[in-house]
């Protein structure tokens, strides 16, 4: 599947909102769940200005992952970005309709390239021990597994 990874702006505000919403079991399933205020609106678009200004400072990175119509089927984030140590943090999520189809290593492939332009030199990356696709992912992408902490999250890094 062909995606197009854009950097999040106000536009897509109500849209990722809506893509939140919608996957929000789905997501609980895998991931440790996000706040109730996240998932109404007058609260989100707070929470949601606020990554802006992460992103305006350029601490944090945020992208949609869009299909070839311009639907959000995803999310891929390159936070606390350390332009010291040129290390950033990686996370994503794809939609419950979009998985099994390539869309998260199609997508942190273009993020690595992204990465490498920007200067960072290192991603690190965790998940739950029990989120195979998840691991899966980063394994694709050739991603180093390094070790476990004691909160069960499997850690891992990759060497741009």
């Amino acid at each position: 599947m062909n995606i197009i990874l854009s950097l999040l702006s106000m536009v897509d505000a109500k849209a990722l909102f809506d893509f939140e919403k919608e996957n929000k079991e789905f997501f609980e399933k895998s991931v440790p769940a996000r706040p109730d205020s996240y998932f109404v609106y007058e609260e989100f678009i707070h929470i949601f200005e606020a990554l802006m200004e992460e992103q305006r400072n350029k601490t944090s990175l945020f992208y949609a992952i869009k299909n070839e119509s311009g639907k959000i089927i995803g999310r891929m984030n390159l936070v606390d970005i350390d332009w010291e140590t040129r290390i950033g943090h990686v996370g994503y999520r794809v939609g419950n309709q979009f998985t099994g189809r390539g869309v998260a290593v199609n997508a942190l492939e273009k993020l690595k390239s992204e990465a490498a332009l920007m200067g960072v030199t290192e991603l690190q990356a965790k998940t739950t021990l029990d989120n195979m696709p998840s691991q899966k992912v980063l394994e694709r992408c050739l991603f180093t597994k390094d070790h476990i902490d004691k909160e069960k999250f499997i850690h891992y890094s990759f060497s741009l």
